[in-house]
């Protein structure tokens, strides 16, 4: 299984990778479900404060993807958020290329009604790009997109953590006041949405230096293939001068659905199709070895069933000492009976530990010495009866007769 983060979300499998982190597919073990984990470590200050901004936001709206809950571990930080599966507006233009002007519209309706939530929090956005609006994996119905990524994000009027002669954003996304260091306001997050529909149309990333070069001359014509009902939404959004530029998200839809009403149902793709959608697919994948739709599997999964099963072990008891002592074996009856053993004496004092061996490797008490040792068999021979052994008793009788020797001896030198 994958590592636990402070004790909740378990990290299955890396899904992306970012400037601040690493995000990673996880399994809630509170809330029973997946999750997307971003975690970041702790390297310096900025990262962190900016990870106290990210984590903080509680937007809650469909076309929102922010951070729901938040955990530290050593010297880990990570937020949590839902897990989207159908991958950012850049696969979407990378598996299609150009997309029709109506569906663009709607896919900029959400983006606006998303910002118009992010705006009415107070909060600037300031990376508005197609790699951070992501997409749910809703096949061939109606897409549904998701603003995300609120690294950099923050609150009007709230001190910054850069100096203000550096620009923080995605180069070819900035309006062109950032680049003057002028303060982050909602119409820089509106010239970005404006780029972002040009690359939707023309399946290719603007070239903003040539945009605003184009616009020293007043606004200029619609480029190919952009309607001109949607030029004037997208012509308001790019404006140089953010006082000319549409001021709210919600002024920009509005313009939107009018530019919506005046355009055609169909519209032929290079490719020869007419089609007013698209086919959002998982972009995620399979889910790795030892886990399911419902989490993490059981030790007892279906791989374990083609390994062999394991030899049983003895049956053990536990020592005082943490050790473990096999079990005696099962003795085995004596072939004939045997008159009764007389009663041993009760012990006294402290009692003996537990032996190492097999109890059945000692006669027991009383049992005649004639019988094997232990089930396995051991020495049969049976001891001489009626007295002392031989090797005992030889040695004694010498040592008598020396000492009867030793004391005539005496007697004589007396």
């Amino acid at each position: 299984m994958g590592e636990v983060f402070a004790g909740r979300y378990e990290l299955v499998d890396p899904i992306g990778r970012g400037g601040a982190g690493a995000v990673w597919r996880a399994w809630d073990h509170r809330r029973k479900r997946y999750v997307a984990a971003k975690v970041l470590q702790q390297s310096d200050a900025h990262a962190l404060l900016r990870f106290v901004r990210e984590q903080a936001l509680r937007i809650d709206h469909p076309h929102v993807l922010a951070p729901t809950s938040w955990a530290a571990d050593d010297d880990q930080v990570m937020f949590a958020m839902d897990l989207v599966r159908g991958g950012s507006l850049a696969h979407l233009i990378g598996d299609y290329g150009a997309l029709p002007p109506r569906l663009v519209c709607g896919l900029l309706d959400q983006l606006l009604a998303g910002l118009t939530a992010v705006h009415a929090e107070d909060v600037v956005h300031r990376d508005i790009k197609p790699a951070n609006i992501l997409l749910d994996a809703t096949g061939t119905g109606r897409p549904h997109l998701r603003l995300s990524d609120f690294g950099i994000a923050m609150r009007k009027g709230e001190p910054r953590l850069t100096d203000t002669a550096y620009v923080v954003g995605t180069p070819g996304y900035f309006a062109p006041e950032q680049m003057l260091g002028a303060e982050p306001d909602f119409p820089a997050d509106l010239y970005a949405v404006g780029l972002v529909g040009l690359y939707l149309l023309t399946g290719r990333k603007p070239d903003s230096q040539a945009l605003l070069t184009a616009y020293e001359h007043g606004v200029p014509d619609a480029p190919d293939p952009v309607p001109e009902p949607l030029w004037q939404v997208l012509g308001g959004l790019l404006q140089p001068d953010p006082h000319a530029r549409f001021r709210t998200a919600t002024g920009a839809r509005k313009a939107l659905a009018g530019a919506l009403e005046l355009l055609d149902a169909g519209v032929t793709l290079p490719l020869g199709r007419t089609i007013d959608t698209v086919e959002v697919l998982d972009q995620i994948g399979p889910l790795p070895q030892g886990y399911g739709p419902d989490g993490p599997r059981t030790p007892a999964s279906p791989g374990a069933a083609h390994e062999p099963a394991a030899p049983p072990l003895p049956s053990a008891e536990a020592s005082t000492t943490g050790s473990f002592h096999l079990a005696p074996p099962t003795p085995v009856r004596p072939p004939a009976p045997h008159p009764e053993p007389r009663p041993s004496a009760p012990v006294t004092g402290t009692p003996s530990p537990t032996p190492l061996l097999p109890a059945a490797a000692f006669p027991a008490p009383g049992a005649h010495p004639a019988e094997p040792f232990g089930p396995a068999g051991g020495s049969a021979t049976p001891a001489r009866r009626g007295g002392p052994p031989v090797v005992v008793a030889v040695p004694v009788l010498a040592l008598a007769l020396l000492c009867f020797a030793v004391g005539v001896w005496a007697l004589t030198q007396s």
